[in-house]
């Protein structure tokens, strides 16, 4: 038993040194996690978020071709979010999840939880962070 605590402490030391077990801020739909030695804003799938500069807030101008690369964080009416989320209804009344009034979107370009592959992709699209 000595033995199998002596493995597993480093195993804890690690995860709680990275922030894995750090505290959410926001709701299983959107929040702030860290990951892989940043914090960073994810979907309820844990997958990264990020922002556009050509968004404002409270509007989205990423639809057709940019939508299907980076698709919007959607979800459902009248879902409540965390402090500093909230709603932004699209242009075809969908509702997107947004954070200090900005929309949030998926990056096509991510296949795996805590990548983060879009940041800084063509200029203006950034990891969504609590911090912006």
């Amino acid at each position: 038993m000595r033995l199998f605590k002596l493995a597993v402490l480093p195993i804890i030391l690690v995860f709680t040194a990275t922030g894995a077990f750090a505290e959410s801020h926001g709701n299983n739909f959107v929040h702030s996690r860290a990951s892989g030695g940043q914090v960073f804003i994810m979907y309820q799938d844990h997958m990264s978020l990020y922002i556009n500069e050509n968004d404002t807030p409270g509007r989205s101008n990423c639809y057709g071709e940019c939508a299907k690369a980076w698709p919007p964080a959607l979800l459902d009416a009248g879902v409540v979010l965390g402090e500093n989320y909230s709603l932004i209804a699209r242009e075809d009344g969908s509702m997107q999840a947004a954070f200090k009034g900005q929309p949030l979107y998926l990056s096509t370009l991510d296949k795996r939880i805590g990548e983060t592959n879009g940041d800084g992709v063509g200029g203006g699209w950034y990891l969504a962070r609590p911090d912006f």
